[in-house]
Formats: structure tokens, sequence, C-alpha cells
């Protein structure tokens, strides 16, 4: 079968190689799928460059979530699972990938294998950070950066469905549109600024002074500061990412401000609390039967162009989730 794999750390385009390798075989309490679709996120792209806290031994086959068809398993697997749908965080870019059964979710009838793989990660990373770190209610004010990316547009949806309202920052007309068709209360084009300050301003227009109960920023860099300038007394910045690299913190805001700076290391929760994953993918799907979750996904790439793919993610140049579709 074929699989993409790293054998030299770098950037995708360069690094990624499409090649022959052995179909597995399913071991105890594992299953074999022929995948359909594969999640690919920005994490993906920091290991194929080594910049990762997380480092697999080369070679290893990049991909976060895996959607596909049961196809055999390993002792101790019920043979009722052949022929069903599933999804798994975990597999990559291969055409067959061995999981462990523990660890996959049935795909309901009318959800796509390529929606079905961008919501492990993304869905589920929003989840824990929206409702586990944050405690969002009801009627509470969210700002989301990076509001057209996969994580973005997944805590657009789930904050939504939380009860809250959203202002999201995305950049440019298309991520912009993208935003609103979500359904995002209002959306803020960071592209027009003259500077970053600028986001403070129509933050605060938009909430009559008051600022942002919670702040969802996988951008971080100079986004993050001037979003802890967006946030209201008692309020949550959640810590998602870095795209645009770590930034510093000025804790004397913090304190004058009274509002929480909160680390989101979800992957990290699943070791301490391995139950939790299911929960989480069990209360979004129930979201996706009703559609009030349905993922906003990047026109998919062929399996042999996964490498442009996670190149086309670290270059910025995507709207929603990224997902390589061997269906196509």
């Amino acid at each position: 079968m074929r699989a993409w794999q790293v054998h030299e750390l770098g950037d995708p385009i360069d690094r990624l190689v499409l090649g022959e390798v052995d179909p597995p075989a399913p071991g105890p309490g594992r299953l074999v799928v022929d995948t359909e679709a594969v999640g690919l996120a920005f994490p993906d792209v920091l290991q194929v460059r080594g910049e990762y806290q997380v480092k697999p031994p080369l070679p290893f086959t990049p991909g976060s979530e895996t959607a596909g068809t049961v196809v055999s398993v390993g002792d101790g697997v019920s043979t009722d699972l052949i022929g069903r749908r599933v999804v798994a965080l975990g597999g990559g870019l291969a055409e067959q990938t061995e999981l462990p059964a523990s660890q996959v979710f049935e795909v309901p009838e009318g959800l796509s294998s390529a929606k079905a793989a961008a919501i492990p990660m993304n869905y589920c990373t929003t989840w824990f950070a929206l409702h586990d770190r944050a405690q969002l209610a009801a009627g509470e004010t969210l700002l989301v950066t990076g509001a057209s990316g996969g994580v973005g547009s997944a805590a657009i949806q789930l904050g939504l469905a939380a009860g809250a309202r959203v202002i999201a920052v995305a950049g440019g007309a298309d991520k912009v549109a993208a935003c609103a068709a979500l359904g995002a209360d209002a959306v803020i084009d960071h592209q027009e600024f003259g500077d970053q300050t600028e986001l403070v301003d129509q933050v605060r227009e938009l909430t009559d002074g008051r600022g942002v109960d919670v702040a969802y920023d996988p951008v971080g860099g100079e986004m993050f500061k001037q979003v802890c300038r967006c946030m209201a007394w008692d309020g949550r910045v959640l810590v998602i990412g870095f795209v645009a690299g770590i930034p510093k913190l000025a804790t004397n805001h913090v304190l004058l401000k009274n509002y929480s700076v909160v680390g989101v290391h979800w992957g990290a929760s699943l070791a301490r609390d391995p139950d939790s994953l299911g929960r989480q993918v069990a209360s979004v799907m129930v979201l996706a039967k009703e559609g009030t979750v349905d993922p906003l996904l990047h026109p998919p790439y062929v399996f042999e162009d996964a490498a442009r793919a996670l190149q086309d993610i670290y270059d910025r140049q995507v709207v929603g989730k990224v997902v390589a579709d061997l269906t196509a």
C-alpha cells in the first residue's frame, strides 16, 4: 500500500515522500481501516519541521485524524465492526491504518468521511477549551482569532451552540465571509487595520466598552497582546497555539483587569483522562447530527497532493479544516 513518510525534517513540500510500505495487520485490541479521509492540522506541519513538542522517530507518517471503513479486526475486537465507518484521533496519510479499537468512534449516517475527519482534533480541542477550561456560559461574549481556520471555525460553531455571542477575527474578504456564513455575530477583518491596536477599539465598540468574557486565541504573537486588552473583568484568555509566534505576557495587565490566562493542552489532558476523548466526541457528534456542527472544509486535497496540503497550512493559504480525501 502507499503511505506518505518523512525521512528528513523540513518543509512538508520538500520532505514528504510517497512510497510503498507493508500493509498493517491488526494486533490484539486493534483494527485496520481502509482510509477514506485524513484530517491535517498545524501540529502536523510542526512535526514535519521538527518544531513540535512531540517528536516521533523517523521515518513517520503525518496525519492527525483518520476516517474510513473497518476491514479487519484483531483478537478481542468484535467482528461486527467490520464494514462500519469510523473516525479516530491518530492514523495518518496511508491507504490503510491500524488503530486501537477503543479509540475509534462510529460516524453518524449522513456525515461524510471528509467532514468526520475534521472533528476529533479541532472540535475536541475546542470543546475542552470552551467547556472544561473556560466554563463558557450562555449569554457571554466569545472572541475567536484565526476564526476561519480549523480550530477557529470549530470555536465559532461550538461557541454559538453554547449560547455565546461570538465575535470572529479573520483576515481578508474570503475568510471574513466564511466566518459570517458560520453564523458569527460579528466579524472583524484584521487586514483592514492600520495596526493591531484597532482590534481593541472595534471589540470595545461591539461590547459597549465592556470587553469579552472569553477569548480563544490560536494565533499568538502580537495578536495575543491585543486580545488581552480586549478582556472584560473576570475574563478568560484561552491559549490555544502560536501560529504567529510565542508572545510575552504583561502580568501587570492581568492583575489590573482581573482576567485569567488559561492554558489549553488538550493532548496532555487525554493522557491524564483517556475517557474524556469519548465524551467529547459523543458531545460533538450529537451536535453534528442536529446540524449545529458542520465542519468548514478547505476544498479537499487528493491523496497525491498531501505534501502540498501541509505546505499550504504552513503558508496560511487555507480556509477551514484541511483534509486529504482518498476517495476522490
